[in-house]
């Protein structure tokens, strides 16, 4: 790994908030020639030649699609990224290619990466490329000719990063896409420490019910034989949630009894929340000076970039609640939206500690969980979040979107690993026994089982009449959790993420390129969702140097592609 430093690069970056940023310099193959850096009026620009055959992978929890060549990615913190254009709830300038090298981009900013576009020979950017070549036999009159101005023998990466003059680029190159993640995530200081409870089946209650529904349903798992480690508290145990005034509310009369009943039943308490600081929260008066100048639903937005803030938050969530016995948070509304009215703060923003808008939408969840971090002190959790950002590898927090198509889900699953980033695709809703089953099948072979019935006033499974399918699959969980560990323990040491594209660990295969609906779990499955509304039949691509067996049946199956007919969720071992 190797550092390019261009320009000027600005103070506020990841890598400062970054409180395990390992850097170790060694040499790289990748010429330094390659790389033309520029600025501009609007920021600057870098700018470097695609192998003909690169595939791009990574950007952060990209939805809508996989391999990014030849497509316009802009890093820009959106909730609702409804479309391939590079927003996301978590962006992360950083990619991995299929030629040995990777690169991350350390900025807070919105930077656009064109992955692949023609440069103009004669403009004097391509050294050694014919210009005329691209115009031979004059005007084209059959097809091969029309075409031929379109080949991809002068093919660039462009980044504009605004407002900056200057970046550093960190060169990482591997044998394969996932040896190249890794270094990137042990940059990050590698991946977090996880509580073996934190594994188990987290299931968040409908926002209406008060203390002593929730402790029935407790009961229900307990008693129906469903493993349940955590239970999720949604905005109803706030006086206010939006925004928050972070004070138990009169559903909850007795929030010590509530919580030490959870405890002996062995459970653990997660509570939703986002920042956005209500009048009548006890500490607004004392964090308003530390936080910026727009309102979001009327609350403060504090800046988790200064100490003060940090401290006056963090201290209030450790006496009020984790000292009493909250376990864990759900972070909600951290990331933004320009889709669904635009509520969060503007990009123009200011923040006492001199970030600008869009520098702390980039940064906001990394410092909102350091924030919950310090809150929790040595107690480790899984927890949610709705944004994070480059190096955030380290953090025990998984993301989650109020989108919610399946198929997006599970490209979001394959995806991820390639950032140093967390995704569940969990469970919200579904219109039937099969999509109930489909969506949890996925869930339960993920790294964090959430269940997020907060608009169920009553029990999924038991809506939709699929308990006893249900109840199995998150006993097969339960018999996960120890192989998911030793997955996060290799993670915290060595930086290879616990749920990986085919690609990562098979970059030498060209079939596994393109598979975004495949992914390997742990060490040696390879699980294969049937998305809901899918039918009943997909194909598999086993890859072919190695053998596999059926995960459940043990039977061997072989490698290359099989066509399966299943109403259970395809998973294979690795056969050593």
């Amino acid at each position: 790994m190797k550092k390019f430093t261009f320009g000027t690069p600005e103070t506020f970056v990841p890598s400062k908030f970054c409180d395990g940023f390992d850097y170790r310099e060694t040499d790289v193959k990748y010429p330094a020639g390659n790389f033309f850096f520029k600025t501009t009026p609007s920021g600057c620009v870098l700018e470097f030649p695609l192998e003909d055959d690169c595939r791009i992978w990574g950007f952060g929890l990209q939805l809508k699609q996989f391999n990014h060549r030849g497509r316009k990615l802009k890093m820009d913190v959106n909730a609702d990224p409804a479309t391939p254009n590079g927003e996301s709830h978590a962006p992360v300038p950083f990619f991995v290619t299929n030629k040995g090298y990777g690169m991350y981009f350390d900025t807070a900013r919105y930077a656009e990466f064109y992955c692949g576009k023609q440069k103009n020979p004669a403009f004097g950017w391509n050294r050694g490329t014919d210009a005329a070549a691209l115009s031979e036999g004059g005007a084209a009159d059959r097809e091969e000719d029309l075409y031929a101005a379109r080949r991809e023998d002068s093919v660039w990466m462009s980044v504009r990063i605004p407002v900056a003059k200057g970046v550093d680029v960190y060169v990482i190159e591997g044998e394969t896409a996932g040896e190249i993640t890794a270094q990137y995530n042990m940059l990050a200081g590698g991946g977090p420490e996880v509580p073996e409870w934190g594994l188990g089946m987290l299931y968040r209650c409908y926002t209406g019910w008060d203390a002593e529904k929730i402790k029935s349903v407790a009961s229900y798992f307990r008693e129906n034989g469903i493993p349940c480690d955590i239970i999720g508290l949604e905005p109803g145990w706030h006086t206010h949630a939006y925004s928050c005034t972070y004070r138990w509310s009169d559903r909850y009369p007795d929030p010590d009894g509530f919580l030490g009943w959870m405890k002996e039943h062995g459970y653990h308490v997660n509570l939703w929340q986002h920042a956005f600081t209500h009048p009548d929260a006890p500490f607004h008066d004392a964090i308003a000076p530390y936080s910026g100048d727009w309102l979001v639903w009327g609350g403060l937005v504090p800046d988790f970039a200064v100490p003060e803030a940090r401290k006056i938050f963090a201290d209030y969530m450790r006496e009020a609640l984790v000292e009493h016995g909250v376990d864990g948070f759900k972070l909600d509304e951290c990331d933004s939206s320009d889709n669904t009215g635009g509520w969060s703060f503007p990009l123009s923003a200011e923040f006492p500690s001199g970030l600008d808008g869009m520098q702390y939408h980039s940064l906001f969840g990394t410092l909102y969980i350091k924030t919950l971090t310090d809150a929790l002190g040595e107690r480790k959790t899984l927890g949610e979040v709705r944004n994070l950002g480059a190096l955030a590898a380290s953090y025990p927090y998984v993301l989650y979107s109020d989108l919610y198509d399946h198929r997006d889900f599970i490209r979001g699953v394959v995806n991820s690993g390639f950032s140093g980033l967390l995704w569940a695709p969990e469970f919200r809703s579904a219109h039937s026994k099969e999509e109930c089953v489909r969506r949890i099948q996925a869930v339960v072979f993920s790294v964090q089982c959430l269940v997020n019935a907060w608009n169920y006033d009553g029990i999924p499974w038991v809506v939709h009449e699929c308990e006893d399918e249900v109840k199995e699959l998150f006993r097969i969980r339960e018999g996960l959790i120890p192989m998911l560990k030793d997955a996060f323990e290799v993670y915290r040491k060595t930086g290879k993420p616990p749920v990986r594209a085919l690609c990562m660990d098979y970059t030498a295969d060209p079939a596994t390129w393109d598979v975004d609906d495949e992914y390997l779990f742990c060490a040696d499955l390879l699980v294969a969702p049937i998305a809901a509304g899918g039918g009943d039949e997909r194909d598999v691509y086993l890859p072919v140097s190695d053998e596999w067996e059926d995960y459940f049946t043990g039977e061997p199956v072989g490698n290359g592609k099989i066509r399966v007919k299943t109403a259970g969720i395809p998973v294979y071992r690795r056969k050593k």
